[in-house]
Parts: structure tokens; C-alpha cells; sequence
């Protein structure tokens, strides 16, 4: 029997539909696979720098320690900070505690690592997954690299553990949602910045101000108040209440510099381009979007942060090292994403996301990612092989002072303090304050190479060398510790039984 078709000439066939595309190439798997791809390279670079000792007890094992004790149900008490030290009063952060279920099935520094190379990668799916829906699959591309490869991300995967990874992800998915009109998911994406760290109140504000201006006024108003009734509370009286000492322990990082409130106010806009490293640190910041995020309203939720940095004290806080800058760069490529969703030429389009690419590459080799090409980071050393073969003969659940970048090693099966034991008033001339208290550990391991990269000095404050080799030999002849091994500069030392 004929069909209807069969009488048509061969030229006026129907055609047939296209074949469906690989489910591996549907455009809602782009950010995911993007997410799985930096993963994976966030956590190679992090975990082989624990592997070769370059992670720290400030601020790995410090964490760890924190982790551990809400997994045991415990208040975060850390003997690396001191004798009952309640982490919480240095930092406001009780949503640590989320991550006390994934340590207890797996608890080991690296579950740390692998949760903060997540928590940095997951922040890349709303970010390309609002550049494909606004401006094509190429630019969600172009956005994800930009993003995934930026050096405020790259210097944060590779500085040990830090409570700003929970805040990345939290604040691109609020950005998404500013971005969708969706004012009250962007709201409830950033509420819990609150419990992450004190000063991040101040940016779920700024979201509050950017929802009063675009959107529902009340929403808006409530929502910056609370930001910032919010971090006064925690500065003002969680902090101190969990603080041994009373106060907020990092006020001293914005002390008065002028004499008087008026005249630090009247210098605050010069202090915070001098030294010439914030300048330099404000351009990089907006580097990863070419520039173009400035001229975005989201970029107004980076002044609180960068607000803080370039008024500080602390000359940490002025560069691009270590995690400062990771809760900036979501802002930054949601700032690029905004601008370019409203350019009409699609020419212009291009230029900026192929200029996005261009400064990404150029950055790239400066910042920790580039630590997977180079040589020593695919090479043990025999100090490396030399330092894991006596720490293996400290027994678990002992009680160790161990030099800075030993002590991650033994955190998670170990009580651990630093040795030796740094002074609270760190701007004491160290060379004068005579020799420290006895050490009460059981154990000692000391390390006196220095580390192959940073930190160069053994602790998070100078300490003179030569000092610490006088407490180590004070504890071998003052303080009862036998010499138990000493190989390639690592010495393990017992403290002798009674």
C-alpha cells in the first residue's frame, strides 16, 4: 500500500528532525561541568600542597581543630590558638559546624581542603549559568574561565582552609538571583552570610541597599538593617563573650591612626590607596572583568569588603595573598555579566569577553594555579620523606607541639599546639622576651628547613630562628624531652617519664 509520501518527488520529502545532542552537550550541563572541571583542579593543587608540607596550623589545622570539635559535639575549642581558645571568639563563623557531618565520615585535613575546592567551584554554576541564558553558551564559557581562573580565587584554593569558602557560593547565588528580579531568593541566598564571619553583615547590607534601590523598597531597607545590627551585635558582644580576653580581638586592625574619629574620617579616602600596593590591589581586583564591572550598581556589594581591607592596619590585608579577595570575584564577573547583558552590539560583546580571557591568561602564571607546571610540586624531597616518617611515630591521641607546618599533619588524629608557643602581644621585640613557659606536650616535632614556599618563617608572626632553636634545646635540657629522632632537620622529641 502506498502512503501519501511515497507519491511525493524525492525533492519534496519531509525532512527528518535532527538528531538530539549528546545529553554531555546540553546547554543546562555547561556550569555543572564547569563546577566538576575546577573542582577537581582547585582540589589537586590543594591537597598536593598538603602533601608536601606547605600547609600551616594558622590557618589549616587551626580550622580542623574547630571542625573536629563540632563533629564530637564539642564547642570549637583550639589548642593551636592557646589553652581553651573558643575559635568563635576570633572570628564569628558558627556555620563551620555544616561541615562537622562530612568530617565525621572523613576526617582528615584534606576533607577540608576538598569541601573549600567545592564550595569555590560550585559558585561558577549561577555565574555561567546567567551568562548562557543572557548572552550565549561562548560567553558562559568566557564568564566560567574568567571566574574559575581569577587570582582571587586561585590565591584562596591554595592557602589552606578558610570560612570565606561557604560565603563564595551563597553570594553568587544571590547575585543570580538580583540579576532575575528574584529579590526575596537573592535575600535568603545571603541572610547566612551573617554566621560566616562578623564582617560580611556589612555585605549582606549592601545587597539590602541594592534591593531597596532596584526592587521592593521595605525588603530592601530590612534586609540592610539587619546586615548591619548584625555584625554590631557579633563585634560588639558575641565576639567579646566568647573572647578570654573581653573586646573584639582584631579591633586593633582599625585603630584610631589620626587622633580623632573626624580626622581618620577625613583621611580615610587617601589612607586607602596608600602604600601603593591597595591601589594596586583595587585595579586586580576589578582586573578579572577587564574593568567593566565598575560600571555595573553590583559592584557596589564589593565596597564593604574592600572598605575594610584598605582601611586596615594589617598589611595582609592590603595585597592579593591568601583568601581576602575570594568573596570579591563573584561580584566582579556578575558586575562584567550585568554590564555586557546591556550592551547592543554584539561586537563589543566579543571584544570584551576576548579582553576578559586575554588579562585571565595574562594573570594566570602569577597566582597559585601555575603550581601545576612547575617541577618541585610533582617532586618529594627527602626532607618531605624524612618529616612524614617521624611524625608517623607519634602515637594517635597524643598530645604535640609541633613547628607550624607539622601541625596539620597531625591534627586530625592528635591534640596539637604550635611550638613553640607564640606570644599573644605580637608586637614585642621577640629577641627580649626570654625564653617561653615549659612546654606541657608529651611530644615535640620540630622542623627547621625552611618551607619551599610560603610561609617562610614557621609561624604567622616573625620569630627569630635562633630562638627557636634555644627552646627546643631548653626543652631537651631544661624541661625532661628525649631525643627519640632526628633526621634531615625534623627532630622528635618525648618528654621523659617521671
Amino acid at each position: 500500500m502506498r502512503t501519501l509520501t511515497d507519491k511525493l518527488p524525492v525533492d519534496s520529502q519531509p525532512e527528518a528532525p535532527p538528531a538530539p545532542a549528546p545529553w554531555y552537550r546540553h546547554p543546562a550541563l555547561l556550569p555543572w561541568a564547569w563546577a566538576a572541571g575546577l573542582c577537581l583542579l582547585y582540589a589537586t593543587v590543594a591537597v598536593r600542597r598538603h602533601q608536601l608540607l606547605r600547609t600551616t596550623g594558622y590557618d589549616l589545622g587551626i580550622f580542623e581543630q574547630a571542625v573536629r570539635a563540632y563533629a564530637e559535639l564539642r564547642a570549637p575549642v583550639v589548642p593551636l590558638r592557646g589553652a581553651g581558645f573558643n575559635l568563635l571568639g576570633d572570628h564569628f563563623h558558627p556555620l563551620l559546624a555544616a561541615l562537622a557531618p562530612l568530617y565525621r565520615l572523613w576526617p582528615s585535613p584534606l576533607c577540608l581542603l576538598v569541601a573549600q575546592s567545592a564550595l569555590l567551584a560550585l559558585a561558577v554554576v549561577p555565574l555561567a549559568r546567567w551568562a548562557r541564558r543572557a548572552l550565549g553558551v561562548r560567553a558562559a564559557h568566557a564568564v566560567a574561565a574568567g571566574y574559575g581562573l581569577s587570582w582571587g580565587i586561585a590565591s584562596a584554593a591554595a592557602f589552606d582552609f578558610h570560612e570565606v569558602a561557604l560565603a563564595v557560593p551563597l553570594l553568587a547565588f544571590s547575585l543570580e538571583a538580583l540579576a532575575h528580579r528574584r529579590w526575596r531568593a537573592a535575600v535568603a541566598w545571603a541572610a547566612p552570610l551573617l554566621f560566616i564571619k562578623e564582617d560580611l553583615g556589612l555585605t549582606l547590607a549592601a545587597v539590602g541597599v541594592y534591593v531597596a534601590v532596584k526592587g521592593p523598597r521595605r525588603l530592601g531597607i530590612a534586609t540592610a538593617a539587619v546586615g548591619l545590627l548584625g555584625s554590631l551585635v557579633e563585634i560588639k558582644f558575641l565576639l567579646p563573650a566568647f573572647n578570654l580576653g573581653g573586646g573584639y580581638a582584631h579591633g586593633g586592625n582599625l585603630a584610631d591612626g589620626h587622633g580623632s574619629l573626624l580626622s581618620t574620617l577625613a583621611h580615610a579616602p587617601l589612607d586607602a590607596l596608600r602604600p601603593d600596593v591597595k591601589a594596586l590591589t583595587l585595579v586586580l581586583v576589578f582586573a578579572p572583568s577587564a574593568l567593566l564591572a565598575l560600571r555595573s550598581p553590583l559592584a557596589m556589594i564589593a565596597v564593604p569588603t574592600l572598605g575594610w581591607r584598605m582601611v586596615s592596619e594589617n598589611p595582609f590585608h592590603w595585597g592579593t595573598a591568601y583568601h581576602y579577595s575570594a568573596i570579591l570575584m563573584p561580584v566582579v564577573l556578575a558586575g562584567l555579566i550585568d554590564v555586557l547583558a546591556r550592551e547592543k552590539s554584539a561586537r563589543n560583546v566579543r571584544a570584551s569577553l576576548v579582553t576578559v580571557l586575554a588579562v585571565t591568561a595574562v594573570l594566570l602564571p602569577s597566582f597559585p594555579l601555575a603550581q601545576l607546571v612547575q617541577r618541585p610540586t610533582w617532586r618529594t624531597t627527602p626532607h618531605i620523606e624524612a618529616a612524614r616518617a617521624l611524625l608517623a611515630r607519634v602515637p594517635d591521641g597524643a598530645t604535640v607541639a609541633a613547628s607550624n607546618r607539622l601541625a596539620p599533619q597531625l591534627t586530625s588524629r592528635c591534640e596539637v599546639m604550635i611550638f613553640p608557643t607564640f606570644p599573644v602581644d605580637t608586637r614585642l621585640d621577640l629577641r627580649e622576651t626570654g625564653p617561653l613557659p615549659a612546654p606541657t606536650a608529651e611530644w615535640i616535632v620540630y622542623d627547621s628547613v625552611p618551607p619551599e614556599a610560603w610561609p617562610q618563617k614557621s609561624g604567622p608572626w616573625p620569630y627569630p630562628a635562633e630562638q627557636q632553636e634555644a627552646e627546643l634545646r631548653a626543652a631537651s635540657e631544661k624541661h625532661g624531652y628525649e631525643v627519640v629522632a632526628a633526621r634531615d632537620g625534623v627532630t622528635l622529641l618525648r618528654r621523659s617519664p617521671n
